[in-house]
């Protein structure tokens, strides 16, 4: 006899009426932040909670009905479901504190875009920092009621689940979510019909279905492929975050930008700004550009109209890092957009910088379809500069409009529930409203010292019952003795959490040198060799599957903890995610950092740290360069840059060796009879003091808004008002430029002085020939620089000395030094004159002018003048059109030049 088919059924739980509404907290993820509502679900059935990964959705698909009917009768959990439900509806339906300083107007919208975004846990559709970035932004809009969604695309495998095996090796583990135990549903139009979008990719159409998902107040958009109206090949596009080659890439990245705009455009969304987060989405500017272009707009003003309200954020510190595509495969996917936007090909290419050879490259496309460009440090923001200085050639790096915001992490989602007790208990509730504020955050020193290290101690026994929960099963599973990780966990022990624990978490990569704390073996030897000062590091994170050096890396850890020296002193942890970071951030004594400067654009998880009592000891790059004071933490200052990368890590070991052995150690040790090191507390309140306030996603999206998004959108009105009038005009008067450029100089008509007296007036004359442009209501500016300031001998940076623009200017004209040009006389300015000249020596035009600038001397300063300078041309207050500088260069006397962007609000980006 033949066996039978098998079928199988899933068999769902129902809700009691009573807890209906445990369904609506389990699709929205303010759980994710909200500890009380996860802690309901977990109270329910603990194993099952950790077993689903910590999703609440797939554990109500699970959990056993009869647990569920007996919850229902149990006083003290439908006590606590009350309490959250009180506590979501208060969050869901209470208005914006008017003090938070955000003002948007009716109908303005944010849309902001990026590729992963981290959440919780449960939800994986994040690989790392970029990711979990985006996530406390969506947070924190949601916390300050901004009109605000979210888009981005809805992945079938996250990023990997990590093993590590009995030799070191990495091995990932991909595994398929089921959309039904994700927080989304279809998003549907006003008929109930789902949204459905169709994304011409190369030769075929592709369709993606848009899922929506609920962060608290913030909507999000996510587009599937997985379809069965498309091939296996197309299917396949969104199957894998970061997966398949370059071509699974940018068919990603179209559906993310094309589609994402076409989505929105589906539901009758109209965002007054759009946010591209790293240039994953920055195809987005094409496809905006492209509809323009239908409605009837001529390319060039279309671009403007785009570029006004989009804002473009970078995160990579290294040139490699940004994406980028061959002029061929841009051209396949793209060929038929260029023809309808009527661009010529080249001027297309010219678009993402592909030009003599180059890859077409996604951050100069950013950055062409945008005026609000930043970085996410005050060091990155000059590191991008460097990065992006070919799209501003005539300018120095310093001066081009690539500004910063400096992240910040969601407080709710990573401050550990015992401080915020604390907080509640001493500071009062207020707290929540106060996070911006510096100095209510002193108060945390009048928390009583040992109030403040019980915290402390509760929280670090936690993370220790976790870690030993970790190793056990790791070590277990790659077949090792329960002798042997009784050693192991030595100092590991969580009834006795009195041993300095230093934790390292975050992407194995190269540039994050996980392994300089191993440079010296002897000196290393030493530190952790003093029986009566232990010391236990954490390590934990991945390392993408195609990066061998960072595989390496982890192998080398896992080789160094099993030698004789090193065990039970050092353990490394598989499986790093959002869960196991909430415990490391929140329970080790420090958080080491130490990237290659300045490669680290920013850094988030010591903010995290920091939030919750732990001392960062850090390289001073990214957001430790702004954040570190001298009483917050200990500093590793970076080695020069042009040392070699041996001389240079054997610098920064040393700083790092020195600090631990003559600092860090000693002071943890340095004990009361309470049991408990007083310095030691005194820096932990520091740091969250003066840390908390200044790098929480609050303040960073508060910067957004401020910085970036109420100035998009109220561009995006200004040149949409009346036909799209002002991105018209503007792009006409580029066009004028732009034809005129070649015929401008300036040359200066006075003889140069090397020499003045202290308080000497001394008068500049020049000759410029506008070639047509037009000179009426020139504004004049002399920049000096770098030079000596009086009495100090200090070298000082170039400055600008400019007089106003007179009533009626529409096109000022400003004088000043360009790159590697001195006016090497260091002056204030006190006067300046304008009149027209018939000198013959510049051809009698009537567009020219001789300009007089009469400066006073502060010193003297050896040098002259050089035969280059810059003409710039902003334009005055209150008018439409963006600060434009117009670089000019004078060479063995052929003129040349390029239009280049300066400002906020926009530029000729690049264009020749």
């Amino acid at each position: 006899m033949k066996p039978g088919t098998h079928f199988y059924v899933e068999v769902n739980p129902r809700l009691p009426r009573r807890l209906v509404r445990l369904q609506e907290l389990s699709e929205n993820l303010w759980y994710s932040w909200d500890r009380s509502t996860r802690t309901l679900f977990a109270r329910l059935h603990p194993g099952l909670w950790d077993a689903v990964g910590h999703n609440p959705k797939a554990f109500l698909k699970r959990v056993d009905e009869e647990r569920l009917i007996e919850a229902a009768e149990d006083h003290i959990f439908v006590g606590s479901y009350n309490r959250v439900l009180s506590a979501f509806d208060t969050y869901m339906s209470e208005p914006l504190s008017r003090d938070s300083g955000v003002e948007m107007r009716e109908g303005e919208l944010i849309a902001y875009f990026c590729a992963e975004f981290g959440f919780h846990e449960g939800f994986p559709i994040y690989s790392g920092g970029l990711g979990i970035l985006a996530g406390d932004h969506c947070k924190a809009a949601s916390d300050l009621r901004l009109p605000f969604i979210a888009v981005g695309l809805l992945y079938r495998q996250g990023y990997f689940f990590q093993r590590i095996d009995n030799d070191g090796h990495q091995i990932a583990t991909y595994t398929d979510s089921d959309f039904d135990d994700l927080p989304i549903y279809p998003a549907q139009r006003d008929d109930g019909s789902e949204v459905h979008v169709s994304i011409e990719m190369a030769n075929r159409t592709v369709i993606a279905k848009v899922w929506e998902a609920r962060i608290g107040h913030v909507k999000q958009y996510l587009l599937d492929t997985d379809l069965p109206e498309n091939s296996t090949e197309d299917r396949d596009i969104t199957h894998q975050l970061y997966g398949g080659d370059r071509r699974t890439r940018i068919q990603q990245e179209i559906v993310l930008g094309v589609g994402g705009v076409r989505a929105l455009q589906e539901m009758g969304i109209q965002p007054s700004a759009y946010h591209i987060n790293e240039g994953h989405a920055a195809f987005l500017v094409l496809e905006r550009v492209r509809r323009k272009v239908k409605q009837g707009l001529p390319f060039h003003a279309a671009l403007e109209v785009v570029a006004a309200n989009t804002v473009f954020t970078t995160h990579t510190p290294v040139p490699a890092g940004h994406d980028h595509f061959s002029e061929e495969m841009i051209w396949e996917y793209f060929g038929r957009c260029c023809t309808d936007i009527g661009m010529p090909r080249d001027e297309f290419m010219r678009m993402g910088g592909a030009v003599h050879g180059q890859e077409f490259n996604m951050t100069k496309l950013a950055l062409n379809g945008s005026r609000h460009h930043n970085g996410v440090s005050r060091i990155h923001g000059s590191v991008s500069s460097q990065i992006c200085a070919d799209m501003w050639p005539e300018i120095s790096p310093d001066e081009s409009p690539m500004d910063y915001i400096t992240n910040g992490v969601h407080v709710a989602s990573f401050l550990a529930q015992e401080w915020v007790d604390l907080f509640d208990n001493k500071l009062g509730y207020e707290w929540r409203r106060r996070l911006c504020d510096v100095d209510f955050w002193r108060k945390i020193e009048n928390i009583p010292d040992h109030h403040f290290w019980a915290v402390h101690q509760a929280l670090k026994t936690q993370m220790l019952h976790t870690l030993r929960h970790r190793v056990t099963q790791q070590h277990l599973r790659n077949h090792g003795s329960e002798a042997h990780l009784e050693r192991m966990l030595k100092h590991a022990n969580a009834l006795d959490p009195n041993t300095l624990i230093i934790g390292f978490a975050r992407r194995f990569a190269t540039y994050k040198r996980a392994a300089l704390l191993f440079e010296n073996m002897d000196w290393m030897r030493q530190i952790i060799g003093d029986a009566n000062r232990p010391v236990l590091f954490i390590f934990a994170g991945k390392a993408h599957p195609a990066d061998r050096p960072g595989q390496d890396l982890i192998r080398r850890i896992h080789e160094i903890s099993r030698s004789p020296e090193f065990e039970g002193k050092l353990l490394l942890v598989e499986g790093y995610d959002l869960g196991l970071s909430r415990r490391l951030v929140s329970g080790c004594d420090v958080w080491l950092n130490n990237p290659i400067y300045p490669l680290e654009a920013s850094g988030t998880s010591g903010m995290k740290a920091a939030m919750n009592g732990i001392i960062n000891l850090s390289v001073t790059d990214g957001w430790w360069d702004e954040g570190y004071d001298g009483t917050n933490g200990w500093a590793i200052k970076p080695a020069p840059g042009y040392f070699d990368e041996a001389r240079r890590n054997r610098e920064d070991s040393q700083s790092l060796y020195e600090l631990l052995q003559d600092q860090v150690i000693p002071m943890y040790y340095r004990r009361n009879e309470l049991g408990f090191s007083p310095d030691w507390v005194r820096m932990a309140k520091r740091s969250i003091a003066s840390l908390l306030p200044r790098f929480n996603s609050i303040r960073m999206v508060t910067e957004y808004v401020d910085k970036f998004y109420l100035p998009a959108s109220r561009s995006w009105q200004r040149y949409a008002d009346n036909d799209y009038a002002g991105a018209r005009t503007l792009a006409d008067w580029k066009g004028k430029v732009r034809q005129a450029w070649d015929g401008v100089s300036i040359r200066r008509l006075d003889e140069p002085v090397r020499r003045i007296g202290y308080g000497q007036a001394m008068e500049f004359k020049v000759a410029l020939n506008l070639n047509g442009l037009g000179a009426g209501g020139c504004s004049r500016r002399i920049d000096h620089g770098p030079g000596f300031e009086t009495g100090t001998g200090q070298g000082t940076q170039g400055r600008a000395l400019q007089s106003q623009a007179r009533p009626g200017n529409r096109a000022p004209v400003c004088l000043g030094s360009g790159p590697g040009t001195l006016w090497s006389i260091a002056v204030p300015y006190t006067g300046v004159s304008a009149q027209r000249t018939a000198d013959p020596s510049i051809r009698n035009r009537p567009d020219a002018l001789v300009v007089s600038l009469l400066t006073r001397g502060r010193g003297w300063v050896p040098g002259g003048l050089q035969d280059e300078r810059i003409i710039e041309s902003s334009v005055g207050a209150g008018a439409l059109f963006p600060t434009v500088i117009l670089a000019h260069r004078r060479a063995d006397h052929a003129t040349h030049g390029r239009f280049v962007g300066k400002g906020v609000q926009g530029a000729l980006h690049g264009v020749p």
